[in-house]
């Protein structure tokens, strides 16, 4: 079973780098491997579901899975593939934050399969407890300085500059790993390969401390052929909070993948077997038209975020609209939008475009909402907007901006009884 968790990820493109002997150490035994996340934001975005999805197929192949949230290190700030320093967030709002990933990681990995059993953990329980002392003498005298300045994630910011906060980084997730193998016998962990010098210093603690062998894997960081970067689109970035990027632009995003990304990224991101994304990849050569290989992995990852249903009612969404058969808009739930009150009756279009951008998680400007419709990008309910100042009746509403983003918009009616 392990060989067939390395042979998988060979065949998907899945390793970026790795120590030497990890194969060795899957191929005698089921393993414990962890992966982290800090909470930067109030929910992970779809760059963090090729790790997710890597931890299930190693719980899929017999290996036990821990998703450690960053609780503790979110408080610093990890300065891989950063050109500045992050700013630092209040301990309530970390707090909170990290409260939230956690919930949102729970459907990706199974937490009731026996010995197999997924483990949440949150490196705020041990980190918290450090004092400066214990952290200097008994952590700090195993990290050479020189070694540290060699780090490519510090190496990139000396010339910008990095602070000693972001500095210790590289300290403290190494000593998650050095917690994580003695709490639950963890020996490999995985990330993206801006983490490789986190992982190998977690790795040398370790050997230090312990005398014992730990592994690491990365796993490519991944981009579009255009040079555009992965998750994001003109209204903004793919959230896996389903209030910040609903099921429908979810369906949309995956749908919208070139020709030349979809085979790789149908072999990234979702389950079907190799010889099922050969199929589609040919499809893509002999009836591009049909955009087989995009549906599919569109459907694929919205169920995997969603869940079937709402992965089915984006995919209905998308076929009626584009096909010109929707009339009262897409069903609740599958499209993006909000609620306005019933003064929003009187809002000239402009004002209702933006604030319902806004409150959807993106960002348009009213001078840019304006120029839109003045252009002929906005569409009401099917019609071409005939103005600026355009105001929008009560009841549900469908408005296209462009030709793929679209939200549904109720403004109520002054009689509660006929608000929705």
């Amino acid at each position: 079973m392990a060989t067939a968790l390395r042979d998988d990820f060979e065949a998907r493109g899945l390793i970026a780098g790795a120590s030497e002997g990890w194969s060795e150490h899957l191929a005698t035994g089921s393993r414990t491997i962890y992966v982290g996340f800090d909470p930067t934001a109030d929910s992970l975005h779809i760059g963090s579901l090729l790790p997710l999805l890597a931890l299930r197929r190693a719980q899929l192949a017999g290996h036990r899975p821990i998703v450690l949230v960053g609780g503790g290190t979110g408080l610093i700030g990890d300065p891989s593939g950063k050109s500045g320093e992050r700013a630092l967030n209040p301990k309530d709002v970390v707090h909170e934050w990290a409260e939230r990933l956690k919930r949102q990681v729970a459907p990706f990995l199974d937490f009731d399969d026996g010995r197999l059993s997924a483990v949440l953990a949150d490196n705020y329980e041990w980190i918290s407890e450090l004092d400066v002392l214990s952290l200097l003498r008994d952590i700090g005298k195993h990290f050479a300085v020189g070694v540290m300045l060699a780090k490519e994630s510090v190496k990139a910011r000396l010339q910008t500059g990095i602070s000693y906060t972001e500095f210790s980084y590289q300290v403290l997730q190494a000593y998650d790993f050095l917690c994580l193998l003695r709490r639950y016998g963890c020996t490999v962990q995985m990330g993206g390969s801006d983490q490789w010098g986190n992982i190998t210093a977690g790795i040398d603690l370790i050997r230090r401390v312990e005398g014992r062998a730990a592994f690491g894997l990365t796993l490519p960081l991944v981009t579009k052929n255009d040079g555009g970067k992965f998750g994001k689109t003109e209204s903004g970035t793919i959230w896996l909070d389903p209030k910040r990027t609903s099921a429908y632009e979810m369906y949309q995003f995956w749908l919208n993948t070139t020709d030349r990304d979809v085979a790789g990224f149908l072999k990234y991101f979702t389950f079907l077997s190799l010889e099922s994304i050969e199929g589609l990849a040919e499809s893509t050569q002999t009836s591009p038209e049909r955009r087989e290989a995009q549906r599919a992995l569109a459907r694929e990852v919205t169920a995997l975020v969603h869940g079937q249903e709402g992965a089915r009612e984006a995919e209905a969404a998308s076929s009626a609209l584009f096909s010109g058969r929707a009339t009262e808009g897409p069903p609740a739930g599958a499209a993006p939008g909000a609620v306005f009150p019933p003064e929003a009756r009187a809002w000239p279009l402009w004002k209702l475009l933006a604030s319902v951008v806004e409150q959807t998680g993106g960002r348009m400007s009213t001078s840019e909402a304006r120029r839109l419709i003045q252009q002929g990008g906005v569409e009401v309910d099917g019609s071409r907007a005939s103005g600026i100042d355009q105001t929008t009746p009560s009841g549900c509403h469908t408005v296209r901006v462009g030709k793929r983003r679209i939200y549904r918009v109720i403004v109520e009616d002054a009689d509660p009884r006929f608000s929705r």
